[in-house]
């Protein structure tokens, strides 16, 4: 299983949100670089980035510093805001290694068609659920598509990456969704990346079992409830 370390970004600082609440946010470190390259020193290959200005705008507002961070040498998937061809081709172009569509593959499915037709595996899909339906715009609205709906016009699309979050344990620090997980992976052929409320060993360790894809480590590593070296060690 694939460890992603987590960097949400806004006014370009590191922080992170209690449920998606922008009115909920704790700022971590005023120099994600730094962070950056602690993952890196803990043995990371990977980083998940989500650009929170952008995720409401729908626009490239940290482009400069997301390449910054994608020099330090992760593989790097990025979300927030991308609604278009031009702004995935824009943050391909600065290296990172996978694009993630969130409101746009529940808003605009013929965008997400293109976009796999053209970059194919390089992107990816947010299934946020709030309720068990998508939660779209930074997670302020809950559209009508539930989950399984979603999970099979991606799919059908070929989509090959799911980034899978339950909103209601996104920060919480109270265990993340096994169950959910368990059933997504086994009903559909996508890559599911487990996001919100890994708080312990004990959810990376059962992420890793149920033979789940990725696990985004976020708010446990900034707190060290989960020593982020001895994660991805026990996932290797």
């Amino acid at each position: 299983m694939k460890i992603f370390p987590a960097i949400d970004l806004y006014g370009g600082k590191a922080v992170r949100l209690l449920r998606g609440d922008y009115a909920q946010m704790t700022v971590y470190s005023e120099n994600p670089l730094l962070v950056a390259g602690d993952f890196v020193a803990c043995g990371a290959e990977n980083i998940h980035i989500v650009d929170l200005e952008g995720a409401k705008t729908g626009g490239t507002p940290n482009l400069e510093l997301i390449s910054r961070i994608v020099s330090c040498g992760l593989f790097a998937q990025v979300g927030g805001g991308i609604r278009s061809e031009e702004v995935a081709g824009r943050y391909l172009d600065a290296g990172v290694g996978r694009v993630i569509l969130g409101t746009a593959a529940v808003t605009d499915p013929g965008l997400l068609e293109r976009l796999v037709s053209r970059f194919g595996e390089r992107i990816a899909v947010s299934v946020d659920l709030r309720d068990g339906f998508a939660a779209i715009k930074g997670w302020t609205e809950k559209s009508a598509l539930s989950c399984d709906e979603l999970c099979r016009r991606l799919e059908d699309t070929g989509v090959k990456t799911v980034i899978c979050t339950d909103v209601s344990r996104d920060g919480a620090m109270r265990g993340t969704n096994r169950q959910l997980y368990a059933e997504l992976s086994a009903r559909y052929g996508m890559d599911f990346i487990a996001s919100g409320g890994v708080s312990t060993m004990d959810d990376v360790v059962a992420l890793r079992d149920l033979g789940v894809y990725g696990a985004i480590i976020g708010k446990a590593y900034y707190t060290g409830a989960i020593d982020l070296k001895a994660a991805i060690e026990v996932t290797r």
